[in-house]
């Protein structure tokens, strides 16, 4: 059976090869804790789950939902961006709903590269946005993210042949992996960059709503004349821990909006129309800041575990100010796989290494914050056995 050649080039999804390596140690006995996957350990909200139990048997939502959306979870998500950050969205023109933002983001991909185009990518960065670049016959121009400037990328730096050629840039803020975070001034430069050289900004903003020390994610759109160049993916999954729900929208320019709601009326049918009124409830709920700044509690105080732990073995690792991840430079004699692999063989301990999301990824490992604090604390007690910087 002859299989399409476009898959022969792609490496192993990077989250089922750490689950597969989970599973031969875990049938080895091996108690293992898994700093890999971000996954929330924490429940959807009781309010979202009742509302979901509640919608789950209305029959109207048995049928097939509108290709777009449902009316009401569109306008819950242009009510929230209102209240959130002051952007004004048209339901019906600049918003999308999705079964998740990560087929959103592959599948625009397929909306806007042809063979022979490039998307500029951040390196390190959510391995989707290169997979699918590759996947549609395009080109991946890495943009190097490095901590000398704060994991943004140099805009300045990216050549002239590759601006011509890109027709999308990827970004990420607060950033997956590295835990960067960005302010409207980079935004801006962004949104400029994108406008002069005739490129759609593609912003992933999953982790925006987790954010730590009183500071603030700003929306892309927040910037003037962003929705001319830009559009923002959001989920559903990090801030009320709804990663099993797939439940996501996109929003901003009309054309972007358009051209990926082509792809997808092609190739799925919507997301079940139950869930989207649960996600209404996750969006409008009077007690939905609440959760969501518990939430931000407790990732806070996981943070500052992990931090603290690496501090004094001699990590010189950066305090996060966004998403649920530290992002760390692995021990001198490592590199970012085979420190992976020693903490895993030593003691149990599975950590992402960092050259999984890119070649400006090695020399890093990123631990996720998703578990109790208590199995936290003993994967870092085990670390501690076993590595020193």
């Amino acid at each position: 059976m002859k299989t399409a050649a476009r898959i022969a080039k792609l490496p192993p999804y990077l989250f089922a090869e750490i689950d597969k390596k989970r599973r031969e140690a875990l049938a080895r006995g091996v108690d293992v804790i898994s700093l890999g996957i971000g996954d929330p350990d924490q429940p959807s909200p009781d309010f979202v789950v009742d509302r979901l139990a509640r919608e789950a048997r209305d029959p109207a939502t048995h049928r097939y939902p509108p290709y777009e959306g449902t009316r009401d979870f569109l306008q819950a998500v242009a009510g929230y961006y209102d209240r959130r950050f002051a952007v004004k969205l048209d339901p019906e023109a600049e918003i999308l709903a999705l079964i998740g933002s990560k087929e959103g983001l592959a599948h625009l991909v397929w909306a806007f590269v042809d063979r022979g185009d490039a998307a500029l990518v951040s390196d390190p960065g959510y391995p989707v946005y290169g997979i699918h670049t590759l996947l549609a016959g395009g080109e991946v121009v890495p943009m190097p993210l490095l901590p000398e400037r704060g994991f943004l990328p140099d805009l300045g730096a990216i050549h002239a042949a590759d601006r011509r050629r890109a027709t999308l840039m990827f970004l990420c803020y607060p950033n997956n992996p590295t835990a960067g975070t960005a302010d409207l001034g980079f935004f801006r430069e962004a949104v400029d960059f994108c406008r002069e050289n005739d490129i759609l900004l593609v912003h992933d903003s999953a982790y925006l709503e987790l954010t730590f020390d009183g500071y603030e994610a700003p929306s892309i759109l927040q910037v003037e004349g962003a929705k001319d160049v830009a559009i923002e993916f959001g989920s559903l999954s990090k801030p009320f821990n709804m990663t099993g729900w797939r439940l996501g929208y996109a929003v901003g320019n009309r054309k972007a909006i358009a051209a990926l709601g082509v792809v997808k009326t092609n190739t799925d049918s919507g997301q079940f129309a139950a869930i989207q009124r649960a996600g209404v409830e996750a969006l409008t709920n009077p007690g939905a800041r609440g959760f969501i700044e518990k939430m931000r509690g407790i990732y806070a105080r996981r943070r500052d575990i992990a931090v603290g732990t690496l501090t004094r073995l001699g990590c010189p690792v950066v305090k996060p100010r966004g998403s649920f991840y530290v992002w760390a430079p692995v021990p001198k004699g490592h590199t970012s796989a085979s420190f992976a692999s020693h903490v895993l063989d030593k003691v149990g301990v599975i950590v992402t290494p960092g050259s999984a999301y890119g070649d400006w990824g090695e020399g890093y490992f990123r631990v996720s914050l998703t578990l109790a604090d208590e199995r936290l604390e003993e994967a870092l007690r085990r670390l501690a056995t076993c590595v020193s910087w």
